[in-house]
């Protein structure tokens, strides 16, 4: 795929994995357009990278997605829908009876499966539209294999994977031209593990990693750690789980 004068969207553009994306794919000549729920973080993007358009949208809200979708349309429309906007709620008490933990999987599913199916309809007549399109995935290593520290952000990226192989199949077998990728990231050094003491790698490789899949049509993008996982879960599933579920950090499960 070649991502020269490509437009761009990206949710969850205002910070990490997703500002890195915008500032590599500006640099790769693509048209790049984010969107963010907090308006400060979006405007110091805007600053930093005046070639950005953005946008505040709240990808868990139906009404921002539509309002979102008409001001791309008014915009001239997008070539690759890049969904990277996601959550992570922490599961204390995870097996006990907490109204605070089903809100919380409530809210990840919102965002991190909902939200993506949501704007996959809303855009992909536009993108069908266009003579070379995408959507790219951001599912994880979480969906390879569960981690007890993040039961339920697993499950809404197993549900994530799971979606993104039936997409891609459905669109190949009615013959449309929209590529369908999935981004499986490790562990990647962000606020949102800002406290973990595992082993991370920053957004500038994942991205790096994310491009060259993106330019070689490699459908199913795995990095670093989540190519290891994945090998080990098809031999040896076990030691998989083990190294999944070995981090220090466990204690902070209550």
């Amino acid at each position: 795929m070649d991502l020269k004068g490509k437009t761009i969207l990206i949710t969850g553009g205002g910070s990490g994995i997703g500002l890195e994306a915008a500032k590599q794919l500006l640099e790769h000549g693509a048209k790049v357009i984010i969107t963010g729920r907090n308006q400060s973080k979006l405007e110091a993007a805007k600053k930093t990278y005046p070639g950005l358009i953005a946008i505040k949208s709240d990808v868990s809200k139906a009404e921002d997605a539509k309002a979102l979708y008409e001001e791309i349309k008014r915009l001239g429309g997008i070539d690759i829908l890049y969904n990277n906007a996601g959550v992570g709620v922490p599961p204390f008490n995870l097996g006990i009876a907490n109204d605070k933990h089903v809100d919380g999987a409530i809210y990840e599913m919102e965002v991190n499966y909902f939200g993506v199916i949501r704007l996959n309809n809303l855009f992909m007549d536009m993108l069908k539209s266009r003579e070379e399109a995408a959507i790219i995935n951001t599912t994880s290593i979480l969906s390879i294999v569960p981690s007890i520290l993040e039961a339920t952000y697993s499950a809404s990226k197993v549900a994530l994977a799971f979606y993104t192989k039936s997409l891609r199949t459905h669109l190949q077998i009615t013959g449309s031209h929209v590529r369908v990728f999935e981004l499986l990231p490790p562990l990647v050094d962000t606020d949102m593990v800002a406290d973990r003491k595992d082993k991370k790698i920053t957004p500038e490789q994942l991205v790096k990693r994310l491009i060259s899949g993106l330019k070689n049509n490699q459908d199913t993008i795995r990095v670093g750690d989540a190519q290891t996982i994945y090998l080990l879960n098809r031999i040896v599933p076990r030691i998989a789980y083990s190294l999944i579920n070995s981090s220090k950090d466990y204690h902070l499960v209550k």
